[in-house]
């Protein structure tokens, strides 16, 4: 009888050290990083830049590449905000949305001088995001493209999936805005990559619609 009370006894205090060593780990963990959050921003890394034209406007939910030579703390992926702001340290927030990315690194430079010498900056578009063009109908995947520099309808066609069965490739259009009006600009697939017809293969616009009947 003594026997099983002792042992029952033991596996008690056994397990109840389990649960506080336990409950340590997890309170350790919790003053480590307290809500699981990670703030460390991601960094530039060698992530690329696309090619845009030098007199590219940056747009709200671009994504900039910030290099400030020697400086990796503050060198950094950053995504434009909808108010059309950056966030860097040292400087907080940068109006970027409307400026070239030249217009951008002087801009990030010149309040970097307050607290170094000398600073190197380079801005480079990773992403745009703020102009996008849109395909629907008779296609596999319709929805929203960003408009990269030069991107004519074949190239913005060829990201869609293919078409359906049910496409009528010789009645594609771009429909366009213009001057507050709706201009449809045709688009017939079949001549344009038979060499036919080169120039209905036409440079989209921000806000462009490829319509596949």
């Amino acid at each position: 009888m003594n026997f099983a009370k002792n042992f029952a006894f033991a596996v008690g205090i056994l397990l109840a050290s389990v649960c506080l060593a336990q409950d340590q780990q997890k309170a350790d963990a919790a003053i480590q990083s307290p809500s699981g959050v990670t703030r460390d921003p991601k960094p530039a890394g060698n992530s690329p830049v696309i090619p845009t034209d030098p007199d590219y406007k940056i747009g709200p939910m671009d994504l900039l590449r910030i290099d400030v030579w020697k400086e990796p703390d503050i060198s950094r992926l950053v995504p434009v905000r909808p108010d059309g702001k950056i966030s860097l340290p040292l400087l907080n927030d940068i109006q970027a949305a409307g400026l070239t990315a030249a217009d951008l690194s002087s801009q990030i430079a010149n309040k970097l001088k307050e607290y170094i010498t000398n600073p190197q900056v380079t801005v480079g578009v990773a992403e745009i995001n703020s102009r996008r063009v849109y395909i629907t109908g008779e296609v596999s995947h319709p929805g929203s493209l960003p408009l990269l520099p030069n991107m004519t309808v074949l190239q913005a066609l060829s990201s869609a999936g293919g078409f359906t069965q049910f496409a009528k490739l010789k009645g594609i259009y771009v429909l366009r805005t213009e001057n507050g009006k709706k201009v449809k600009y045709p688009f017939n697939y079949k001549d344009v990559v038979g060499g036919r017809k080169e120039e209905q293969d036409i440079e989209l616009k921000s806000g462009d619609v490829i319509v596949v009947p």
